[in-house]
């Protein structure tokens, strides 16, 4: 019976690419490199090139002897890191050499100290290197003019170092774009107030906005808003500024799920709704044109697990794909299965679990409410449609959360 509801629902993969085709282009600026806090989740607007070769010079990769010849040599002086060797070496020469310091002109190799027999300024060789042996030849990292980062590449404490490295002194970056978050439904009352027993606290926009924030920091946050079409107006228009709007709960098909076909009398285009996914299958995309551009809907479920899936599976990525990233969408490792899991359905299905080295089982409860178990879980589990039954010790795939 489910699998005839289910007829022509979007899978995951086609929905996510259908959302990230809309995504809102942002702005860019330019980032200052150096002794500066690193703001996260950065994305390249552009390709990069080295203003320098790294290194400008060969250099020793190993403390001990420069040497010319196949020796024994007469050390005739000292190459430092920062300080390099004045002179030429010829046959018969070396010079003590550090990790990092310039290979003097006329230098074949470095001998390691630990290989190297030294009698006042006689080196003699126990294990003679070979030509080119422990050598950092100029350039070998990366040479001027070489693009060294990529657009779409995240920037991160190491692509950091690279860039200023490579004589930098700003990133191109795309800047985030602005975000609202409307949670909708009766029962909701904001939080820290007092609920009569026909209320819930409302929640799902703070988690929301927690979710959302390493990416933008800010989200205008509408509501709790009551199931009303003109309260639901008047909220997506105060938030009609922002490049996407997230809504959760009143997106799928009751009575009171008045989020659609209010959008709709605004003239929002519903580009798709209902995905082949559990929890999360009244998910909802529509796009509106306001006055600055168009702007994306993004319509949760209302219960609060299914909102918080459906977030991690299209919020971020969409947010990921507005800063520029090349591969928005989140990446899954193998784990072992650390109990017996059924076969699934027709709809892809993502089960909280609790992974603990390399291991993971089911948190305590499944269900689309149960935030408890919700935050205890540390990942998710993929279950793809119709996958069979897996035995404990068995492989399977996992979102980290």
């Amino acid at each position: 019976m489910e699998g005839s509801r289910l007829s022509g629902l979007l899978s995951l993969k086609d929905a996510q690419a259908k959302l990230l085709a809309l995504a809102p282009q942002s702005c860019s600026s330019g980032l200052p490199l150096g002794p500066v806090p690193l703001p996260p989740n950065r994305w390249l607007a552009e390709d990069h090139k080295a203003a320098r070769t790294q290194p400008a010079a060969d250099l020793s990769a190993m403390d001990g002897y420069a040497i010319c010849g196949s020796g024994p040599w007469e050390k005739v002086g000292e190459s430092k890191a920062g300080t390099p060797f004045e002179g030429s070496l010829e046959p018969g020469h070396c010079t003590r050499i550090s990790t990092g310091a310039h290979m003097p002109d006329g230098a074949e190799a470095v001998l390691i100290q630990e290989n190297a027999e030294v009698d006042g300024t006689r080196i003699t060789a126990l294990e003679l290197p070979h030509e080119g042996k422990h050598i950092r030849r100029a350039g070998f990292d990366f040479a001027k003019g070489e693009t060294v980062l990529r657009k779409g590449t995240e920037v991160t404490p190491a692509t950091l170092a690279l860039a200023i490295s490579a004589g930098l002194d700003a990133l191109n970056v795309v800047e985030p774009p602005a975000v609202a978050v409307l949670d909708s439904g009766d029962e909701l009352v904001p939080a820290g107030i007092p609920c009569a027993p026909h209320q819930i606290p409302a929640s799902n926009g703070a988690m929301l906005s927690a979710m959302l924030a390493p990416y933008v920091g800010f989200t205008e946050m509408l509501g709790p808003v009551p199931d009303d079409p003109d309260k639901l107006a008047e909220a997506f228009v105060e938030g009609e500024n922002n490049h996407i709007l997230i809504t959760s709960g009143g997106a799928s098909v009751g009575d009171h799920d008045l989020v659609r076909p209010t959008l709709e009398k605004l003239g929002a285009k519903i580009d798709f709704w209902k995905v082949a996914i559990k929890p999360g299958k009244p998910l909802m995309v529509a796009t509106r044109e306001v006055e600055w551009g168009r702007q994306v809907i993004l319509g949760l479920p209302g219960n609060p697990v299914s909102s918080f899936v459906t977030a991690y599976l299209f919020a971020l990525p969409l947010l990921r794909k507005c800063m520029g990233a090349s591969d928005p969408l989140p990446a899954t490792v193998q784990m072992i299965a650390g109990e017996d899991l059924p076969e699934t359905g027709p709809r892809q299905e993502f089960l909280r679990g609790i992974q603990s080295a390399g291991t993971v089982s089911l948190a305590s409860s499944q269900d689309s409410s149960a935030l408890k178990a919700l935050a205890m879980a540390n990942c998710l589990i993929n279950r793809p449609a119709h996958s069979p039954s897996v035995r404990k010790g068995e492989p399977l795939e996992v979102y980290l959360l």
